[in-house]
C-alpha cells in the first residue's frame, strides 16, 4: 500500500536563487503602453536551474498562480496574495513568502499611471545571462520574454498598482 503525504512542502526562499524583476513597457493593440514586469531566477540556487524552476513553480502554486494557465486578473480578485506597490520610482512585488523590488523607468511609471495596473510574467525558466546591474539589450529582452518556452513556463497576472497615497 502506498500513502501520499498531505503535508505541504515547506517553501525555502534560498531555493529560488537570485530572483530578478525586470520592468519594461510596450505599445499594445489599442495604441497605449502596457507596463510589464518580468520575474525570473538566474537559476543559481543549489541544485541548479532545474531545482530553481521547481522552487519558482512551488512559490507560484502557493500563491494560487498556475504556470501555463490563463491570465489572472488581479484587478478583480482582491483576495489574491500577490500585490504591486509603486512608489518613489520603484515597483515592489509582494507575496506572503517574498518581497522583491526594482527601479522602474519613467515611461513605465507613465504607463502604470494611465492604466492603473501592470502585467506580471513570473516565469520558472531561468535566465542566467540577465544578471542584476547588467544592462539588458532590448533585443535580448524581446527574445527571452517573448519566447514560447518563457511564456509557457510562466504565471501571467494583471496586478493593480497601489501606492502609499492610495
Amino acid at each position: 500500500m502506498t500513502s501520499i503525504s498531505s503535508e505541504a512542502r515547506p517553501f525555502r526562499g534560498a531555493e529560488l536563487g537570485t530572483l530578478v524583476i525586470l520592468p519594461w513597457s510596450g505599445e499594445t493593440s489599442d495604441g497605449t503602453d502596457m507596463p510589464y514586469l518580468l520575474a525570473y531566477s538566474l537559476g543559481d540556487a543549489e541544485g541548479g536551474p532545474a531545482a530553481t524552476a521547481a522552487a519558482v513553480a512551488h512559490l507560484l502554486e502557493l500563491n494560487g498562480l498556475r504556470v501555463g494557465g490563463d491570465v489572472v486578473d488581479g484587478t478583480n480578485k482582491p483576495s489574491l496574495p500577490v500585490t504591486l506597490l509603486v512608489e518613489a520610482g520603484q515597483a515592489v512585488l509582494t507575496m506572503p513568502q517574498l518581497k522583491a523590488q526594482c527601479a522602474v523607468p519613467p515611461q513605465w511609471l507613465t504607463a502604470v499611471a494611465q492604466r492603473g495596473c501592470a502585467y506580471l510574467v513570473f516565469t520558472t525558466r531561468p535566465w542566467p545571462e540577465a544578471r542584476p546591474g547588467t544592462p539588458v539589450e532590448p533585443e535580448a529582452l524581446a527574445s527571452f520574454a517573448g519566447a514560447e518556452e518563457t511564456l509557457n513556463a510562466a504565471a501571467h497576472v494583471v496586478l493593480p498598482a497601489r501606492s502609499l497615497r492610495g
